[in-house]
């Protein structure tokens, strides 16, 4: 065991993976779990502290890359179904994920929307043209280097002709009905709103899908979350039921 922002945690390797459950305070367990889907330890006071205060617990395992591939989604489904038999908790949880990983947010809600009640998103990777590719700027080299490979893609045509990206997965988060918080900053030049995240919000205010997005102005990528994050710890509260 060991303390995690003030609240105890434990490590240990899951099908050869490490991984971490972070625990809430004894008594205000809630029987919620919050999987943290990519970088572990960036803006927890953006969801997961507040979390942990109203009982949640949270849990985080390690990928094989960042780029939601199937067999990383699959071991976390695996992962939170170990974590809520073990624990008592909730048949659904509530994926968390920011940059990249709100792209595997998207993919594990579409793929296991038995496993989901919400997500909550932060400057989400939605259009791979977007980011890492930055298309339309002179130099495309790096952000191919690190896609293609983990896309298992030869090329740059293969990667435009790819239909795996977030983008065409909102339908199928439309048909599952997943409620959905988003924030964003309006001067994010990583992974610009407008070339991401609004169709996603365009997509659930069209559809008539429970949704809710904040946006910084003036925000660049970082940092996540927004200056008071009880809206969206609200939503959450909201939304995660095992209905």
């Amino acid at each position: 065991m060991f303390e995690w922002n003030g609240f105890p945690a434990e490590n240990f390797i899951f099908e050869g993976h490490e991984a971490t459950i972070v625990f809430p305070a004894k008594e205000t367990k809630c029987g919620g779990l919050v999987l943290k889907t990519e970088y572990q330890h960036h803006f927890p006071e953006a969801a997961e502290i507040p979390l942990l205060k109203l009982g949640y617990h949270v849990c985080f395992l390690t990928n094989d890359n960042r780029f939601g591939q199937p067999e990383d989604l699959d071991r976390k489904a695996r992962f939170v179904r170990y974590l809520q038999e073990k624990y008592g908790l909730r048949k659904k949880c509530v994926p968390v994920g920011f940059s990249c990983g709100g792209m595997i947010g998207i993919y594990f809600a579409e793929r296991y929307p038995e496993l989901v009640s919400c997500l909550y998103i932060d400057a989400p990777v939605v259009n791979f043209m977007s980011w890492p590719c930055h298309f339309g700027q002179e130099n495309l080299k790096p952000g191919l280097d690190g896609i293609l490979p983990a896309l298992g893609l030869k090329n740059l045509a293969e990667l435009m002709a790819c239909r795996k990206m977030p983008l065409d997965k909102i339908p199928s988060l439309i048909e599952k009905r997943i409620p959905l918080v988003m924030a964003s900053g309006d001067s994010d030049t990583v992974v610009p709103y407008h070339e991401n995240g609004i169709f996603v919000e365009r997509a659930y205010k069209d559809a008539g899908l429970p949704i809710e997005v904040y946006i910084k102005p003036g925000g660049n990528h970082h940092p996540h979350g927004i200056p008071d994050p009880t809206p969206v710890v609200d939503f959450i509260l909201r939304h995660d039921t095992d209905n």
